[in-house]
């Protein structure tokens, strides 16, 4: 239906509809549209696009803006070593803020984005967003609820986020739950140990079932299918190779973490390196990637890398229980011009290289590369690269098994092949397991591809990996917060180190400021503003140095404050009137005597979480251990200081 038109009194004739005839305010409707149509022509003048082209300029400034707002706001790096750090006591402002999950996202998607190329998992990152969460929602419970807030509440829910994290990227629960466990923390609460288990499997049991609905998978299965012999899946005597990938895997791990954490300080300390790192991250992440792409790049020395294949067809191809030297010793397939989905372990075949000349070329490029891209200042993952250079660890090895035997191994009678594919699983529950100190990579490797028939000879692989490289190097994670300089407090490994004769007389710090009952108020001003300590020990009196409690300095120097003005000239007043007029005391419920060994003190900061503790003797305030005292210990045990 047409709109009704009509004219207005006094109009040269240009109709107008009805509505705006007969609406309110005609005169000064009028003028705002003839002074919109001034407007018009005017921008127009110059030509019809120019203003476009000025808001393409704003509106791509504001996303510069902001795209540099969240690099600032993202957490670089895995987030696990700064995890470990909060869940040992340390609060590490605005790590958690649920705003930086935005920016976490972000970034980790374009490190995922490049695929292969980078060579960089999720596990990490996706690790430290699933705590995030976990705190946001354990706020969220108790505002609703209105419970105070509970410090053990916060640290189940940040337990339990971490074992979400590791299961719902890798689809399992187990070993996400036990990963968390050794690697987060050393001591674990039995209450945490459900709901952790809870979470993971609500978690991993979401992630599978998503593949199903998403038509990836008809069903819920593992991640990677193998299709190893079950009835016999390996002779006696190849526990002997295991065993030996384990103690490879183990050596080159050591050497891994020491060229890792010493290039990482490299960069540190290296006036032109650490200068880029702190002004221009981007280019730094640019010229990193440049190079690694450069690499990687397929018609190239990709070539000899398999770089056309994704991370998860790495680890397809290398669980193949198929030998590539056996079917490669009398052919040549060709290489195709794209990827074969059903001959996929070609990419890790050249004519000239054989399979051993490309594994071995692929371990040797990685072994640097993987340090190189540890380096780049984005969200990240470590273990799936780590893992994966594991398998490709004990697939050469499997391969060259394979070549030597190619009947099999003879015993009791029976001959059975080599499955190179196993020794690639073990070999990368081995070198993951050396790399972050743990033993449950070995159910890892079990859960992620289904098979549990080469448990035992896996196990004793990661146990003998773990073995040779907790002895020498401190673990990834260990290695970061070292270089980073987060404050966290080492474990006392050995005790062959003698570290049950050290008590805390030798090692606690006997120069501390007390604060007596009767000291006037004049000389705790003095103390207050001379010192920058969060709390004061509070004796009964100067002479006696009895402890009776704790004053927190925050709340001492609002109480000063407030009573200043009423201070009478030439009144003496002293630190007990202030106490009694409501400045609050908080009890020690918890103190160290002279005798309290190394271990009891260690034991105690980490079971507790705690920060520091004041020594007593005989009720007497003698000194104070904190974990700048301890570390200090703890190292002239591992490192004794030369004799003087």
């Amino acid at each position: 239906m047409e709109e009704l038109v009509g004219l207005r009194q006094g109009s040269a004739g240009s109709p107008v509809t009805l509505q705006e005839l007969w609406g309110p305010c005609p005169h000064i409707r009028r003028g705002i549209r003839g002074g919109l149509e001034w407007l018009k022509q005017k921008l127009f003048r110059v030509g019809e696009d120019w203003y476009f082209l000025m808001i393409l300029g704003v509106l791509m400034a504001l996303i510069s803006y902001a795209m540099n707002f969240a690099v600032e706001r993202v957490v670089r790096g895995s987030g696990v070593p700064e995890l470990i750090t909060i869940l040992s006591g340390v609060v590490l402002e605005d790590y958690l803020d649920i705003k930086n999950f935005g920016a976490k996202v972000v970034g980790l998607s374009c490190t995922l984005a490049s695929g292969s190329t980078i060579f960089l998992g999720k596990v990490g990152p996706f690790v430290h967003m699933c705590v995030m969460i976990a705190d946001y929602l354990g706020r969220v419970r108790t505002k609703t609820i209105g419970e105070p807030e509970n410090k053990r509440k916060q640290r189940e829910m940040l337990v339990a986020g971490a074992a979400v994290g590791v299961a719902t990227v890798f689809a399992a629960p187990f070993s996400g739950v036990l990963f968390s466990i050794e690697v987060m923390s050393s001591h674990f609460s039995v209450w945490d140990y459900w709901r952790g288990f809870f979470a993971a499997t609500c978690g991993a049991f979401m992630f599978r079932l998503l593949s199903v609905f998403g038509n990836q998978e008809e069903t819920i299965t593992v991640i990677f299918k193998t299709s190893f012999r079950v009835d016999v899946p390996f002779d006696l005597p190849e526990i002997f190779f295991f065993v030996a990938v384990g103690a490879i895997c183990g050596v080159l791990s050591c050497a891994y973490l020491f060229c890792q954490r010493n290039f990482l300080i490299f960069l540190r300390t290296n006036r032109f390196t650490s200068k880029l790192l702190a002004t221009s991250k981007p280019l730094y992440a640019a010229l990193a990637a440049l190079v690694l792409a450069s690499i990687t790049y397929p018609p190239g020395v990709g070539r000899f890398l398999a770089s056309r294949l994704s991370m998860g067809q790495h680890l397809d191809t290398l669980f193949d229980n198929n030998s590539w030297a056996l079917m490669t010793r009398n052919s040549s397939p060709p290489w195709p011009s794209k990827p074969d989905p059903q001959n996929l372990w070609i990419e890790w075949y050249h004519p000239r290289f054989t399979i051993f000349g490309t594994l071995a070329f692929f371990l040797l490029m990685k072994f640097w590369m993987l340090i190189l891209a540890t380096t780049i200042p984005m969200p990240a993952g470590y273990f799936l690269p780590i893992f994966i250079y594991g398998a490709a660890i004990g697939r050469l090895l499997g391969e060259a098994l394979s070549l030597a035997f190619p009947e099999g191994i003879v015993a009791g009678g029976m001959v059975n092949p080599i499955v190179p594919g196993s020794y690639a699983l073990a070999g990368a529950a081995a070198f993951s397991g050396a790399v972050t100190h743990t033993i449950s990579t070995a159910l890892l490797a079990f859960e992620l591809t289904g098979q549990i028939v080469h448990g035992l000879p896996v196990l004793m692989a990661v146990l003998m990996a773990n073995a040779i490289t907790q002895s020498c190097q401190p673990s990834f994670y260990e290695g970061t917060i070292i270089v980073k300089k987060l404050p966290y407090l080492p474990w006392i490994r050995s005790r062959q180190t003698g570290s049950y004769p050290v008590i805390v007389e030798h090692f606690m710090n006997s120069t501390i400021t007390t604060l007596a009952k009767d000291t006037p108020l004049e000389e705790v001003v003095k103390v207050v503003t001379s010192t920058d300590l969060a709390e004061y020990p509070l004796v009964e009196s100067t002479e006696s140095q009895i402890l009776v409690g704790v004053v927190k300095r925050a709340q001492l120097v609002q109480v000063l404050q407030a009573e200043f003005p009423s201070w009478a000239p030439g009144q003496q007043r002293h630190l007990q009137d202030i106490l009694a007029g409501g400045c609050p005391v908080e009890p020690v419920t918890l103190h160290l005597s002279l005798e309290t060994t190394l271990h009891q003190t260690h034991n105690l900061f980490e079971l507790l979480h705690l920060q520091s503790l004041f020594v007593t003797s005989r009720g007497r305030v003698v000194g104070a251990v904190s974990w700048v005292e301890l570390k200090k210990a703890i190292s002239n045990l591992i490192n004794p200081p030369p004799p003087k």
